[in-house]
């Protein structure tokens, strides 16, 4: 059994003992966290979509907060001597998925 989620303006496809990396919750490490915002549910060979999914959740635990690795911008124009250098790194929670409810 899988479902697919939408936090933080991106889907996951999750399953029960996943551990996922979503945009930044609030919410302390142990805290349960829920995610109504289900768009699929696959349980054995049905499907079930769009409006269907409609009280599904998925259930999980906050197990960290990080940083993500540094992704480099890099700006150069030529024969003008601009060169510059921007680093990014993205937080991120780490989410253990216990349940799906469907």
């Amino acid at each position: 059994m899988y479902a697919v989620i939408e936090t933080g303006g991106k889907q996951y496809r999750v399953a029960p003992g996943e551990s996922i990396e979503v945009e930044t919750l609030t919410g302390d490490i142990g805290a349960e966290v829920e995610f109504d915002r289900v768009l699929a549910v696959m349980d054995g060979d049905a499907v079930t979509a769009g409006s269907a999914v409609g009280g599904a959740r998925v259930k999980g635990t906050i197990t960290g907060h990080g940083r993500g690795d540094k992704t480099l911008v890099f700006k150069f124009k030529r024969k003008k001597q601009y060169k510059r250098t921007i680093g990014h790194r993205q937080n991120f929670t780490r989410v253990q998925v216990n349940e799906i409810l469907a």
